[in-house]
């Protein structure tokens, strides 16, 4: 039996997968896959995601050739869909939680609490009581006051010390405005740490959401190294976990990224035997892995311009267009006017603006797009859509994001 093999029978037999229909994907299989999808449910017509688990194992190795000193520890925020979890919980991954809520979720697929780590530097009081109480242990803090509620509720904790990265890599989301100690904050704050008789492990740092630029990292883990440094001045116990946080992703830049990483890491830790180094990716493992199918719902031709409606949008999956700055690109499925030509091959394009459901303006997905002449009750299907879509979309005008079904594939790792 190969390890391939074994691999998806793990993560069909893992909690989340288990007991959910897996479909086996042709080499060409996720149009087919989505077209049968279409022609079973077609008098619903309500949008759907189609989650590839093969495309998971793929990544998950790629990071594993790459990266193999860095256990990914998968950001929940990005993409918590419960099949996506259990997958990549088979595949042996660490979960980076920022709320109670997404403890549970970890948790209830049958997760270890040592494979959780509640990387918010900023956390709800009877959040951090109930990862005390279920023996969530690793946790980040930026600020004294962080520090006083984990003494108050969790002071058995292991903490690792947030600092600011002096570089954000032209993140498409940075986050160093909002979380991160300055190079000054940090003595005070492990001083702080040593009076109160907490454990400080370690450093975490992240450098952004979708960085570009990846000598971010080589500077980001220079700036860590200068507290495990000052640590040791302190007379601190000897910090032993690295977390070079995400802003990783799966396209061929991620082996640029991973060779500063090594290469920082070598330059700066090249002699601490012990050392535990971790990641936080999340677009990384969840971006490709998912593709959306919407239907087109109404239609409007005014000259040369097409328009079109679908059922799903900004204030839904798409929200990433406005919150991840995502650029989103589509094709067409004419599974109702054309379908002895579905993908519209050879078929003359027009300009088309492509909208959302609701009643808003801003809720416009596509504009100036090449589209061939599509009719009311055809598909638009959207790959890459894995992270940073449903999961920050709401229920505005009562279209739901958190309905949309998500059907699972298999297409053969490669």
């Amino acid at each position: 039996m190969g390890s391939s093999t074994r691999t998806f029978q793990a993560i069909v037999g893992a909690p989340g997968v288990r007991g959910k229909k897996v479909t086996a994907l042709s080499k060409d299989g996720l149009t087919a896959f989505i077209q049968s999808i279409i022609s079973t449910k077609h008098e619903f017509r309500e949008p759907f995601y189609v989650l590839d688990l093969g495309v998971v194992i793929t990544l998950f190795e790629k990071w594993a050739r790459n990266l193999p000193m860095a256990q990914p520890f998968y950001a929940v925020k990005c993409n918590p869909n419960p099949a996506f979890l259990g997958a990549l919980a088979a595949l042996g991954s660490g979960f980076d939680c920022a709320s109670k809520a997404e403890i549970e979720s970890v948790l209830s697929l049958g997760v270890s609490p040592g494979r959780i780590i509640f990387a918010n530097p900023c956390k709800a009081e009877s959040h951090i009581k109930y990862a005390a109480t279920v023996g969530v242990n690793l946790a980040t803090f930026d600020s004294k006051e962080e520090l006083e509620k984990i003494k108050k509720w969790h002071p058995k904790c292991a903490l690792l010390i947030r600092v600011k990265a002096p570089d954000d890599g032209g993140a498409r989301c940075p986050l160093g405005p909002k979380y991160g100690a300055l190079p000054e904050e940090v003595t005070p704050l492990l001083q702080a740490a040593q009076a109160a008789r907490l454990t400080v492990t370690g450093v975490s740092f992240h450098i952004g959401s979708g960085a570009m630029q990846f000598r971010a990292y080589r500077a980001a883990i220079a700036v860590a190294k200068t507290v495990f440094e000052t640590a040791a001045r302190l007379g601190m116990p000897k910090m032993r976990v690295l977390n070079i946080g995400g802003g990783f992703t799966a396209g061929p830049q991620f082996g640029e990224a991973a060779s500063t990483v090594k290469a920082a890491l070598q330059a700066y830790f090249p002699n601490e035997p012990g050392l535990t180094v971790i990641a936080e990716p999340g677009r990384f493992f969840a971006e490709s892995a998912f593709t959306l199918a919407t239907n087109i719902i109404g239609k409007r031709v005014r000259g040369d311009l097409r328009e079109y409606w679908i059922n799903d949008g900004i204030y839904g999956s798409m929200n990433c267009i406005l919150y991840d700055h995502a650029v989103v690109t589509c094709m067409p499925l004419a599974e109702s006017s054309n379908r002895g030509n579905s993908t519209c091959k050879g078929a003359r394009s027009y300009d088309s603006t492509v909208f959302g459901p609701t009643c808003d303006a801003l809720d416009t997905v596509l504009k100036g797009y090449p589209l061939p002449e599509l009719q009311v009750n055809d598909w638009l299907v959207f790959p890459n859509m894995g992270a940073y879509t449903a999961a920050a979309g709401s229920n505005f005008n009562g279209f739901n994001t958190s309905a949309i079904l998500t059907y699972l594939a298999y297409s053969n790792p490669n």
